[in-house]
């Protein structure tokens, strides 16, 4: 190396990468590897929390900043624009994503972008995303075209000119319109003044993809009046964006059979659970999967036994070949018997020889992700009487060790304990962990817990009934109770609650499928009716009902 040369870094790369309309799954694939190997992440503010989830912890992520009125008037320029951000972190070698709203090619200003990053010599690359004035009419079951191959015309109404509204005003074509709410009806008449007839279906979706999505079926003549009677305007809230699409595609007697995502049977609800992350992890999948929006919240808390050396014998007869079976009935007692292997020097390896047992999918992934594959998952019911049912009776020819490492809660598992013995094993019931009431949830939480702002809360347990009671106080009578069983029920009802959903099994997805039946019952009335679909949380005293069509 010449110690006189000048030290250049190599020249960074640029990913202008579009991260759809608002729903995290439809980022792509290829912009989520993209994702996974940024240095530096630019991205616009209403993906952010759809794009640094997949991005690495380290990701450098730059404020961006917005000139003010005075620094306008003032003629002073931003220093730390979007586009400055990105050029200054590639000529440093860096490798930048630069995540926009929708697609790089449709949505924004990203070519302006590119066209710097191609003056300085910059290599970067695009990766389409789906575009909000695409993706938003699909989610509002407004199908674009259909086999007769209708024009599409795309309108922004905040550039566009005369010829722009003449042109699609002149038109047969279906118009989709990006534009903000307390603009929708300036839009429609400026297409009716260009010759649309004012009785031309219109849709408008807000919030398109995401939860809040909302959508008025209307027409180019009477979508003031239905937005007002709605009470939607006029509100604080009218410079949020929407997708408005004009043609017949968007009348309400073609839109409601495709309705796909907002008729989910729990679309929008704010569920409740109180369980921490890492237990609720598929039962929240499952929930959004019905159009839900879970909130979890831990009610108890994990300690280490107050007296170890139990644990510490148990762990070191693992490997010492004292047991042939060790069955795990929690992703907690997962965690304790590998946080004791750690604290030993001991990995997955120890397992060797031993047999395996999960009570269930969540617990066998907790494993499995220690490196264990479990040797026996419950085929039927996840639950311990499901683990009995699978187990197999203690055999004295084929089972050179009688003797079975239940590692547990200090909560007694007699149920599993007793079925163990009647089949025959020797059971060491080993305290593994201490389940403590967590501390409270924050203030917030708690206030829309007792003021109704949950639209139902998932009760999987009676200690989850007592200790989220006890730190957050009793939720509100017009928040839906679900409850696993009778027993979760009864101590839910001497706390002064109206158990709303019993789930037919003792399983926290059976008690999700049976709330997901009971809020598809409910829409189904209110239809049948003629009333606008609401929220449990909507009927609450003082709340504002947003009327959907």
């Amino acid at each position: 190396m010449n110690p006189t040369a000048p030290n250049h870094p190599a020249p960074g790369h640029v990913t202008f990468l579009g991260a759809g309309p608002g729903d995290p799954g439809l980022l792509t694939l290829r912009a989520v590897e993209a994702l996974a190997a940024a240095d530096v992440l630019v991205a616009d503010p209403q993906v952010l929390d759809v794009v640094r989830a997949h991005a690495r912890p380290q990701v450098d992520m730059p404020a961006q900043t917005v000139a003010d009125e005075s620094s306008r008037a003032a003629d002073i320029p931003v220093l730390r624009d979007t586009a400055n951000l990105v050029m200054s972190a590639a000529r440093g070698g860096k490798r930048v994503v630069r995540a926009v709203l929708g697609d790089p090619g449709l949505d924004g200003n990203a070519a302006e972008e590119m066209l710097a990053c191609a003056a300085e010599g910059i290599t970067f690359e695009v990766v389409p995303g789906i575009a909000t004035a695409v993706g938003v009419p699909a989610y509002a079951g407004v199908p674009l075209r259909d086999g007769k191959g209708t024009d599409v015309r795309f309108v922004d109404a905040r550039s566009a000119t005369d010829t722009c509204w003449s042109e699609a005003g002149a038109s047969e074509a279906t118009v989709v319109v990006t534009t903000t709410l307390d603009a929708v009806a300036a839009a429609a008449g400026e297409l009716v003044s260009a010759g649309r007839k004012p009785d031309t279906p219109l849709s408008v979706t807000v919030a398109g993809t995401t939860t809040r999505q909302r959508t008025w079926t209307a027409t180019l003549g009477s979508i003031a009046q239905v937005l007002k009677a709605a009470k939607v305007l006029p509100s604080p809230d009218g410079g949020q964006p929407v997708i408005a699409v004009v043609g017949e595609r968007s009348a309400a007697e073609r839109r409601e059979p495709l309705s796909w995502f907002e008729s989910k049977p729990l679309f929008g609800w704010n569920v409740l659970v109180p369980r921490t992350k890492e237990q609720a992890a598929s039962l929240s999948d499952q929930l959004r999967s019905y159009g839900a929006v879970p909130h979890e919240v831990p009610t108890i808390a994990v300690e280490p036994p107050r007296t170890p050396q139990q644990m510490e014998r148990a762990v070191k007869g693992l490997v010492t070949g004292r047991y042939e079976w060790i069955a795990f009935t929690s992703v907690n007692a997962v965690k304790a018997v590998r946080e004791k292997f750690e604290e030993y020097g001991l990995d997955a390896r120890a397992f060797a020889g031993i047999k395996v047992a999960a009570v269930g999918e969540q617990t066998a992934r907790s494993l499995i992700e220690f490196g264990v594959k479990p040797d026996l998952v419950p085929s039927g019911e996840q639950s311990a009487a499901g683990l009995l049912e699978d187990w197999p009776p203690y055999d004295p020819v084929f089972d050179p060790i009688d003797r079975v490492f239940l590692p547990r809660a200090d909560i007694a598992t007699e149920t599993l304990v007793a079925g163990l013995i009647e089949l025959g094993w020797e059971v060491d019931d080993v305290t593994a962990y201490r389940t403590v009431r967590a501390s409270p949830p924050p203030a917030e939480t708690r206030e829309a817990i007792k003021g109704g702002g949950f639209d139902a809360v998932l009760f999987t347990s009676s200690s989850t009934v007592r200790n989220l009671v006890g730190i957050a106080g009793k939720p509100h009578n017009v928040t839906v109770i679900a409850c696993i069983g009778p027993a979760t029920a009864k101590t839910a009802e001497e706390h002064g609650l109206r158990v709303d959903v019993l789930s037919p099994e003792p399983s926290v997805h059976k008690l999700a499928e049976a709330l997901a039946e009971f809020g598809a019952a409910r829409r189904d009335a209110a239809v049948e009716a003629g009333d606008p679909v609401t929220r449990p949380s909507e009927r609450r005293p003082g709340s504002r009902r947003r009327a959907r069509s």
